[in-house]
């Protein structure tokens, strides 16, 4: 990639934005301060968050889950789908006449939804109560944003566009202690007719692969065991480097390092991935056998209109593939119903798709426009009613293969790794086998981060219950 397009942060920048972040932490001195992070969308912004919440600690804040709490709130915003934003929006203006009451609430919007120009306009004129607005490139000058909104009580718009930008060394407050997302690259040059995502992430920046190695090298000597690689599109790391590597290359290098139990990695596209990549999964003991590869539709029509450039003849060959080199591994995919004059030969398509590939999970999603993207110019002539009968007739179609694949590990023993003690049971532990299935099981001897051996004695459509052994 040219000069001009890829480059870093300089670190003078990273350090000066943590001497800005112990600058708010004076101003804060004596204080007693609580800020919350709200997360929407995608395991980025998850990513995103971690990272916002360490800049937060930095600053003295105490993190809490509860808004109500906080005298900083921070809506980590998702683009992708409609109904997301309304529900940031309608938070947003559900704090109205709390900051009316408490002058000293600070109140930002960042993320995806921020990155968006008509957005942050509409939030500049609409919801002045809005102290900070920031958008994807933005995330590492967090604490310069921040400190001028406390310092010079003033509003803060920070919407900027640089494609080319990676922000290496910025620190992270892990949600967990045992797993960690680790982002090989970010943004996306797909530009898939329905999807805002490279228009908020911008084009494909792959990070060096040292700093990958280096970061994952780091969290395996603090006991993290298992590492989930992050991109929008980690099938095409590399092509914009200068350095001759691939992303089955980066997996046999991070399947070296010692202390890693688990590797996983988010998200694959079918156009990219590789019989090169497929061996590296079959052949790297620490990648799990479980495979996400978004097919967004079972027809080839549709699948044009989508812009996704590939057929389901395409999508079938290489799950043909990956099961004869990977026997046993769990499947799961993306699907959105109700796309543009996507008729029911469409959409029978699609069922046709699932009963072949049999997903484990299938995540499901009716079609959602978003300005400014090719999809929200077509002609539509589909009804919600129909959109959300089809919706339906393919959840009870996955939930009954679902069921089907779960009901197939009674009585079999598996690796679990402990996540910790079950939101639905406190008398039970859960935790996930390689193939991510959630396990829910009896133990007395089970500890957070560790593995566990695990008889399977009963299914449920969506987990597994077991027993320790």
């Amino acid at each position: 990639m040219e000069d001009n397009v890829l480059k870093h942060v300089s670190i003078n920048e990273i350090e000066k934005q943590k001497e800005i972040a112990y600058r708010v932490k004076e101003l804060n001195s004596g204080l007693s301060l609580s800020a919350c992070v709200i997360t929407y969308g995608c395991q980025q912004n998850e990513n995103d968050s971690e990272k916002l919440k360490a800049y937060l600690s930095a600053m003295g804040y105490l993190l809490t889950d509860s808004p109500e709490d906080a005298k900083v709130i921070i809506f980590n915003t998702c683009a992708v789908r409609e109904g997301a934003e309304d529900r940031v929006l309608g938070n947003l203006g559900a704090l109205k006449h709390r900051k009316l009451k408490e002058d000293d609430l600070v109140i930002g919007i960042c993320g995806c939804m921020a990155q968006q120009e008509e957005v942050a306009k509409k939030i500049k004129s609409k919801f002045r109560h809005v102290d900070m607005v920031f958008g994807t490139h933005s995330l590492h000058r967090f604490p310069e944003i921040l400190y001028s909104v406390l310092k010079n009580r003033e509003r803060k718009f920070d919407i900027v566009n640089c494609d080319g930008f990676i922000a290496e060394g910025v620190e992270q407050l892990r949600e967990d202690k045992f797993r960690a997302w680790v982002s090989v690259m970010y943004g996306c040059n797909n530009f898939c007719s329905y999807c805002i995502v490279p228009y908020v992430r911008g084009r494909e920046r792959s990070r060096a692969p040292e700093k990958i190695i280096e970061e994952v090298k780091d969290l395996a000597s603090k006991g993290y065991k298992e590492i989930t690689l992050l991109g929008q599109n980690v099938n095409s790391y590399g092509n914009d480097l200068d350095a001759d590597i691939d992303f089955a290359d980066l997996i046999r290098e991070v399947n070296k390092i010692d202390g890693i139990l688990r590797i996983k990695f988010m998200t694959s596209h079918p156009k990219d991935i590789s019989d090169k990549l497929i061996d590296a999964m079959a052949e790297c003991e620490k990648v799990v056998p479980y495979l996400h590869l978004p097919f967004q539709s079972g027809s080839n029509r549709i699948l044009d209109k989508m812009n996704r450039r590939y057929n389901r003849e395409k999508y079938l060959s290489i799950i043909e593939k990956v099961k004869e080199k990977i026997p046993g591994i769990a499947l799961s995919s993306d699907v959105i119903v109700g796309f543009p004059n996507e008729t029911y030969e469409d959409f029978k398509e699609t069922l046709n798709l699932v009963e072949k590939v049999r997903f484990d999970t299938l995540f499901t999603f009716i079609y959602s426009k978003r300005p400014g993207t090719p999809a929200a110019e077509m002609e539509d002539g589909i009804t919600d009613a129909e959109k959300h009968k089809n919706f339906n007739e393919l959840l009870e179609l996955q939930n009954k293969i679902s069921r089907e694949i779960n009901d197939s590990y009674v009585g079999k023993e598996y690796e679990i790794l402990v996540e910790g003690i079950s939101k639905n049971n406190p008398d039970m532990m859960t935790g996930r086998t390689g193939t991510n299935k959630i396990v829910n099981f009896a133990s007395k001897t089970a500890s957070v981060g560790e593995l566990a051996r695990v008889k399977i004695t009963s299914a449920q459509t969506w987990a597994l219950i077991g027993e320790e052994i």
